[in-house]
């Protein structure tokens, strides 16, 4: 898979934000809404998904619910992926500040031949929500999925793992909690 194929982009902008305590897609971080960090870092794509709330952000991406909705990730995906197109898919989190396109390209090149590759952190742990993926692979998945992990559905697939320098600003910090939004804007 080359960096300059065709994808499509699905972000989980939904779920209940329990620890974050208010709409963390929508909140800003750097003069923008966290929701659009992650749309611009898969600015390549043909086609944006949005699954959560509709938002007067991102006018030109296709919004749907998970069913219901705050369902978690996998109802999440499942929706998103009704609305794909292309034959790899971006898997991202709304809430990734520090991602940018190459680092999209970067899961893109990384696949090659597999089904998909994600983002794995300083420790070595998988971020589920930073991948990209063959779509064909994921709905064969869902078919025969009853699980509500997403690292239960997404491991077995086995993706590549590609590592990133962590540097001062890494590619997978997340924005969970009022804390990390925070520190996410001392930095941008």
């Amino acid at each position: 898979m080359g960096a300059g194929a065709s994808f499509d982009a699905v972000l989980l902008a939904g779920g209940r934000a329990r620890r974050f305590g208010a709409d963390k897609p929508a909140a800003p971080a750097g003069g923008r809404p966290l929701v659009e960090w992650a749309a611009a870092a898969a600015s390549g794509a043909s086609r944006l998904v949005v699954v959560g709330p509709r938002r007067d952000v991102l006018p030109d991406a296709v919004v749907v619910r998970e069913d219901p909705p705050g369902a978690g990730p996998v109802p999440a995906l499942r929706a998103g992926l009704a609305e794909v197109r292309a034959p790899v898919l971006a898997l991202l989190a709304a809430d990734l500040p520090f991602l940018r396109p190459a680092h999209v390209a970067a899961l893109l090149e990384a696949m090659g031949e597999r089904d998909g590759a994600v983002l794995v952190d300083e420790d070595g742990r998988e971020q589920w929500l930073a991948g990209c993926w063959r779509a064909g692979a994921l709905r064969t998945a869902l078919a025969a999925y009853e699980g509500a992990s997403l690292r239960g559905f997404l491991g077995p697939l086995d993706p590549v793992p590609v590592r990133l320098p962590a540097g001062v600003r890494p590619a997978w910090f997340d924005c969970d909690t009022p804390e990390q939004l925070a520190a996410a804007e001392r930095l941008l």
